[in-house]
């Protein structure tokens, strides 16, 4: 795509600063330490860290158009740091509650790593709530917090809201409390992908 065609990729993409042409590309043969294929979180994260944790490590990422040009760069603008469900096993609870708390942890991880390196990703650390409308809702929900306390997840982590608190955050036609989290951020995520690859050029990737 020619450099002005990206910002037609989505609002994410039309909303970020600077310009979006390409990055160099490679012209000769190069040896690294490692090579990573692709500008999207998972490539720049990983340099990232590689990065940090070995100084002086030669680590390359490729990229076939611009960094968070794919899904990572045009998401839904959430970094939400719970799994998709908590319904485990009774082998892999210890193993469940080792991820799911190490998950909490990476959404702040990815503010302070913002703040440390001046990645304005208008991050917004406001927590998700899901709103019963209907009983049968709110019973699931509300065997959703059970399962969490079994887990041993207590109110700073999970919790209930009622209706009143529920309608002091969001207004809905119908409202019979909801399930509230904590360890959620709205964020720009072309904004992020883009503050990532700037900051891992900088340490020398």
């Amino acid at each position: 795509m020619a450099g002005c065609d990206y910002r037609s990729l989505s609002f994410w993409h039309d909303t970020a600063p600077g310009s979006l042409e390409p990055r160099s590309p490679l012209v000769s043969d190069d040896q690294v330490d490692v090579a990573i294929v692709g500008a999207g979180y998972t490539g720049l994260w990983t340099a990232y860290y590689l990065a940090a944790l070995e100084p002086g490590i030669r680590v390359a990422i490729v990229e076939a158009e611009i960094a968070g040009f794919g899904a990572s760069g045009r998401n839904g603008g959430w970094c939400v740091g719970a799994l998709a469900g908590i319904e485990v096993h009774r082998a892999d609870r210890e193993g469940t509650i080792r991820l799911q708390r190490a998950m909490f942890e990476t959404v702040d991880e990815v503010e302070r790593v913002c703040e440390r390196e001046g990645i304005d990703c208008h991050w917004a650390k406001a927590g998700t709530l899901v709103v019963a409308t209907a009983e049968a809702h709110r019973e699931q929900l509300r065997g959703d917090l059970a399962r969490w306390r079994e887990l041993g997840f207590g109110e700073e982590d999970v919790r209930w809201l009622d209706a009143e608190e529920c309608a002091a955050r969001v207004r809905t036609s119908r409202n019979l409390g909801g399930l509230f989290l904590p360890h959620c951020a709205a964020m720009h995520p072309a904004r992020l992908a883009r503050g990532l690859a700037d900051a891992v050029e900088r340490r020398g990737v």
